[in-house]
């Protein structure tokens, strides 16, 4: 059918129009993932960079992140590679390791790179199973067998707890998909709990994003859209068949702490190889994201070769993720640490005229995949291990309790209700008798409640204190060191060690009570 000139010009006066649309929404869909301010950090305050000023017992300052909206047929573009990473140097000559309290063949093999027979073999061990402290073990020289994919993932957040999950349903997602988890219920510290509800602890607890943790969670064995689960898949949803790990909680708490521990470890430069579960090692393309590592690192714990480059390649756990919740990086938060970001004034967090212990330096934030985002205090107590003591945790900032149960008490320093924006102080091990509620806002130097044992692993009475920012665990010796009263928590490079520094005076961690590792206010 013929055409009329002015036919013609209409239709190309409508493709130019509907182009010039297209192109605004798009740069409209980058503005807002890069540049809402439902999370950007505000001007910088009285508290610091990140801050907001607070008045008591006041509403939330912020409303939750609205994703980019994407027009329908929009195309979608690979993101561009990440600069490239400095890795650090593959060793070259075997190494000797001496074993220390804790450690196991798998931990020492993890440690290295290079899988548990190679240690084996090196070592001519007959009992692999018992090792002495003090032992000497050489380490082989292990070589890398190709590298992997240069395939991004997903955004770095969307592998945190951070401001993009804070208009996530987690409980409505999972019924609208009516498969398994939404009838499922476990036992957790003796609470029956629903499959959104597990799904909730984990993404606070490790600060990984709930919806990271149900595409995986689905990828493995499909419990969001199907019913008829075979019991392997009920009792390991995940793939991780060890006895302790049964249940969903275990297996989510597993794939979250090595979510972050790929994603930390690539954060700070750690490590230039993935030690895949066939014993293979391969070598990590320098250029993908931290979210990506992430991924690349948990997959590497399950599979071998060509199983893990399924899994993390396009038709991997990325169409699973797509299918879900759409294209990962339309719900981009970038940078998610901003550069200018200072920690707000903090003190130290017991109450002034007390000798307190210093007794861990920088170590996980939440178990051992996490930034060593954690410093530990001990109050003196008459006895080892894990006694009472009426002596008080205190707030290191003003700022809203928005949890406090299971032994943690999490502090928002933005006071907008969200713990997946702003700063966000952890207290772990807060006994239950006279614990601070939920909902409370604290100023700095008012009471939490008392140390303990309470909450995940300890072995004496103590307080954890970690912080977060925009859900991302802060290392506590690096670029934003914890600072409290003035002292500067410094590394060793050793996980709990490491020291506080004020003035020319330093204080030692040390995992007891001593003359050396007392401070007080």
């Amino acid at each position: 059918m013929m055409t009329s000139p002015r036919s013609r010009q209409n239709r190309s006066l409508f493709i130019i129009a509907f182009l010039v649309v297209l192109l605004t929404a798009l740069a409209c869909s980058r503005s807002v993932a890069q540049g809402d301010p439902s999370w950007q950090a505000p001007e910088q305050g009285a508290g610091g960079s990140g801050s907001l000023p607070l008045v008591a017992g006041s509403s939330a300052t912020r409303t939750p992140f609205r994703p980019a909206t994407r027009l329908p047929g929009t195309p979608i573009f690979t993101p561009t590679p990440d600069e490239l990473h400095s890795l650090p140097a593959q060793r070259t000559d075997p190494e000797r390791n001496v074993v220390q309290p804790n450690d196991t063949l798998g931990i020492i093999a993890q440690r290295y790179g290079i899988s548990m027979d190679e240690l084996i073999s090196s070592n001519h061990l007959r009992n692999p199973d018992v090792l002495e402290v003090g032992q000497v073990l050489t380490v082989p020289v292990a070589i890398p067998q190709g590298i992997g994919p240069a395939f991004k993932i997903i955004p770095d957040s969307e592998l945190v707890y951070g401001p993009a999950s804070t208009n996530f349903d987690i409980a409505a997602f999972v019924q609208s998909q009516r498969g398994y988890l939404a009838q499922y219920s476990e036992e957790v510290d003796g609470k029956t709990i629903s499959g959104a509800q597990v799904v909730e602890r984990v993404a606070q607890d490790y600060s990984v994003n709930p919806r990271l943790l149900l595409a995986v969670l689905q990828y493995q064995s499909q419990w969001l859209t199907k019913t008829d689960i075979g019991q392997g898949k009920i009792d390991y949803p995940m793939g991780v068949r060890q006895e302790y790990r049964k249940g969903l909680y275990h297996q989510l708490a597993w794939a979250a702490n090595n979510l972050n521990r790929g994603y930390y470890v690539w954060k700070v430069g750690g490590t230039a190889t993935w030690l895949l579960g066939d014993g293979s090692l391969v070598s990590i393309d320098p250029t993908i994201n931290a979210g990506t590592a992430g991924v690349q690192a948990m997959f590497a714990g399950l599979y071998g070769r060509a199983d893990w480059e399924n899994a993390v390649a396009e038709n991997g756990l990325f169409a699973t993720y797509n299918s879900l919740f759409g294209y990962p990086f339309d719900l981009a938060v970038e940078p998610l640490v901003p550069g200018d970001v200072r920690q707000p004034l903090m003190q130290l967090p017991f109450e002034p005229g007390q000798d307190w212990a210093f007794t861990g330096g920088p170590h996980g934030g939440w178990d051992s995949g996490s930034a060593w985002a954690a410093l530990d205090f001990a109050p003196p107590v008459d006895a080892l291990g894990c006694v009472q003591s009426d002596l008080w945790d205190v707030a290191v900032a003003d700022g809203l309790i928005t949890r406090a149960d299971n032994g943690a008490v999490i502090q928002d320093l933005d006071g907008d209700g969200f713990e997946q924006t702003g700063w966000v102080v952890l207290y772990m091990h807060v006994e239950t008798r006279d614990r601070v509620r939920a909902g409370t806002f604290l100023k700095a130097g008012q009471r939490i409640g008392h140390p303990s044992c309470e909450g995940g692993e300890a072995t004496g009475t103590h307080l954890h204190l970690a912080r977060r920012y925009n859900g991302e665990w802060i290392p506590a010796d690096q670029t934003l060191p914890f600072v409290l009263d003035g002292w500067v928590s410094r590394g060793t490079g050793t996980e709990y060690d490491g020291y506080l520094e004020k003035k020319g005076q330093k204080i030692e961690a040390y995992g007891g009570l001593s003359p050396e590792n007392i401070i007080h206010r």
